[in-house]
C-alpha cells in the first residue's frame, strides 16, 4: 500500500464554508499531498489558493482524517492521511481551478454544506471545525 501524507483547509467566511465539487461529482474540501520537506500548514494554504483562488490564514489545527482507495493508474491501494487546519478568508469570492478537475465550488452555509459533502469524515471535521471556529472568533 502506498501511504501519502496530505494537508488541507477547512475555510470559513462567517457562517459559510468552502467546498469543491470534483469531476466525480463529489463535494470535498481543498487538500493536497505534502511533497519533500514541505510544511503541512504551507501545503494547506497553497492548495486552497491553487484549487480555489482563495487567500486564507490559519487559525488552528482541526484534526486528521484518512481514507483508502485503489489507484487504477498506479495499480495499488493508497492510504491518504490528511492533517486539517481551521482557516479563515476575508472574502467569499473564489475562482475554482477547472484545470485541476474541479467543476464547481464556493462558500456554502454550514447547514447546506453538511448536506452537500460526500464523505462522512469530511462532514464530521467540518462540523467540529465550525464549532472551534466560532469559539476562536469569540475569543478574538
Amino acid at each position: 500500500m502506498l501511504f501519502r501524507n496530505c494537508a488541507g483547509g477547512i475555510v470559513f467566511y462567517g457562517n459559510k464554508v468552502l467546498l469543491l465539487k470534483n469531476e466525480k461529482n463529489e463535494w470535498v474540501l481543498p487538500k493536497g499531498i505534502i511533497k519533500g520537506d514541505n510544511v503541512p500548514s504551507k501545503v494547506a494554504i497553497d492548495r486552497v489558493k491553487n484549487e480555489c483562488g482563495v487567500d486564507t490564514k490559519i487559525l488552528s489545527t482541526a484534526g486528521q482524517t484518512n481514507y483508502e482507495f485503489y489507484s487504477i493508474s498506479r495499480k495499488t491501494p493508497v492510504c491518504n492521511e490528511i492533517v486539517w487546519y481551521v482557516m479563515e478568508s476575508n472574502e467569499a469570492t473564489c475562482n475554482i481551478n477547472k484545470e485541476l478537475g474541479f467543476v464547481d465550488g464556493g462558500f456554502y452555509k454550514i447547514k447546506d454544506a453538511l448536506e452537500l459533502i460526500t464523505y462522512s469524515q469530511d462532514k464530521s471535521i467540518v462540523n467540529l471545525s465550525f464549532k472551534k471556529y466560532k469559539n476562536l472568533k469569540r475569543e478574538m
